[in-house]
């Protein structure tokens, strides 16, 4: 029994053929046009080198602060005290308005303890984004009834680990990537 649809099928005609060539220019067509439109939402040059920034610290001795700008943003670089740990580590979790760490290093639900705020083995540094995150003032340093950081725009108090303690803001400072390339040299990004 022979195949009956091979041999009712009518060859291709010139015709297809030009159908096909012509659709085939129109989609390259299309791409090309539309490819300048597309690139122009990707970030520029300017953008891209601000996504890493790198930060020597070897000048802060410990109680000492550094503001840095990443991405736009203020980021509060802090060599803490033995004390200032001490103090931070010794406040349950349970007793924060906000239980999570908030760090980008971490998983999302990690808790707000004092070590999470930081890096192993760099427990001292505290490095955070400088943005309170009630209305997005940028909060003042060492100042505020738990040592670390105040906003006077409407009184919402963090501590030496930039955890929320008392007033509207509902997040603790966030922490972002961060990573020592060096023991002076941190990479933000």
């Amino acid at each position: 029994m022979a195949n009956t649809e091979t041999a009712d099928a009518p060859e291709p005609s010139r015709r297809d053929f030009l159908y096909v060539a012509t659709g085939a220019v129109a989609g390259v067509g299309a791409v090309l046009t539309v490819w300048p439109f597309v690139d122009q939402m990707n970030p520029d040059a300017a953008a891209l080198a601000l996504a890493q920034v790198d930060v020597d610290v070897s000048s802060l001795e410990p109680g000492m602060s550094l503001t840095v700008m990443w991405r736009g943003k203020p980021v509060f670089i802090r060599h803490r005290t033995g004390q200032e740990i001490a103090d931070s580590a010794a406040v349950p979790v349970e007793s924060l308005p906000d239980p999570l760490a908030r760090n980008a290093n971490l998983p999302d639900d990690a808790p707000a303890t004092d070590a999470n705020r930081g890096t192993e083995g760099r427990e001292a540094w505290l490095i955070q984004i400088g943005i309170c995150t009630h209305l997005g003032c940028v909060p003042l340093g060492q100042q505020g009834a738990f040592g670390g950081w105040f906003c006077p725009c409407h009184g919402s108090a963090y501590d030496t680990a930039g955890r929320i303690r008392v007033g509207p803001a509902p997040e603790n400072l966030p922490i972002p990537a961060y990573e020592f390339i060096s023991d002076t040299q941190v990479r933000i990004g």
